[in-house]
């Protein structure tokens, strides 16, 4: 496997480049020596308790034997190594990919028996809403009743303004067409929305995430990865594979370490469309929080612009 020899003073340091991937250039020229010992000093002391974890998953990706275990570029220069992925989730597979947010548990919506297990693998109960991974527009709505693009009779077209948005951190609501299996819908409180059926939809713009989708060639059924006792978000993919391999995980996708920050939710289910919970996207000009939506209504309807 492939190594890296930087010589400091009299020895010389060999880095296995699969296990150690550090934050920063090592310059090798003689006059930088002094402050490349310091960094990679600093570099491998901050990572030596992770190191044991991720040799465990060092090995070439496995099949059959266990869980599947795959490190590729976040850049997406490496999607030939997401073939197997593919195939494990159209067999029914449960696993975890990364997207432009958080690690999300994954699986063929049109599996009901794989959304079982996923629901088991998480310990989420049977109405705890599911969102889903779309790769174009034309998914969304297949499986959602899209949204508003105006009928010249004073409806906006938010479409418009979406199109901007996508791909991209947000989560938006929207009523489940039916094509949606239902183990899916009635996103939110039951007091809310029993009597409509609705659906997160995301589109990551993560460039892993996307190539899964595309060679897939169907949405995704998606919840986001915390941990089991804790309502924090798993950002580590190794630690993610230590604790939820026990619970039947099919397969991990290591797309390095991710911040945890989830989406920004936005229910466009209403009048207009209202944030329920702020996240990594920005507020958008055509989009108001909870408490802003009386006072909107009061000054008429919502003005949207798709120039940025």
């Amino acid at each position: 496997m492939a190594t890296e020899s930087i010589t400091c003073g009299g020895g010389s340091l060999c880095l296995r480049r699969d296990l150690v991937n550090l934050p920063f250039p090592i310059p090798l020229g003689r006059d930088s020596v002094t402050r490349s010992k310091q960094r990679l000093a600093i570099s491998v002391s901050a990572m030596a308790k992770r190191s044991p974890k991720r040799l465990k998953y060092s090995a070439p990706p496995r099949k059959g034997d266990g869980m599947l275990f795959v490190e590729v570029d976040p850049l997406g220069a490496e999607t030939w190594k997401l073939e197997p992925v593919i195939e494990l989730l159209k067999d029914g597979a449960v696993g975890v990919i990364p997207t432009d947010t958080v690690y999300s548990i994954v699986c063929d919506m049109k599996s009901r028996l794989a959304i079982e297990r996923l629901r088991r693998i998480k310990d989420i109960e049977t109405s705890k809403p599911l969102s889903i991974l779309c790769h174009t527009f034309r998914d969304i709505d297949t499986y959602t009743m899209g949204f508003p693009r105006g009928n010249g009779q004073g409806q906006t077209n938010i479409f418009r303004a979406v199109k901007h948005c996508l791909p991209g951190p947000y989560t938006f609501i929207l009523p489940a067409s039916k094509e949606l299996p239902k183990q899916c819908t009635r996103y939110g409180a039951a007091t809310k929305y029993t009597s409509r059926k609705n659906v997160g939809v995301r589109m990551p713009d993560d460039a892993i995430c996307q190539a899964i989708l595309e060679k897939l060639g169907a949405p995704l059924i998606s919840t986001s990865v915390k941990w089991p006792t804790q309502d924090e978000w798993m950002i580590d993919p190794v630690i993610i594979a230590d604790i939820y391999e026990p619970e039947g995980l099919d397969f991990v996708v290591d797309g390095g370490i991710r911040v945890a920050d989830p989406s920004t939710v936005v229910d466009m289910t209403g009048r207009f469309p209202t944030i329920i919970r702020q996240g990594k996207g920005p507020k958008q000009e055509w989009m108001i929080v909870t408490d802003d939506e009386v006072a909107t209504s009061q000054k008429g309807e919502l003005h949207i612009s798709t120039a940025a």
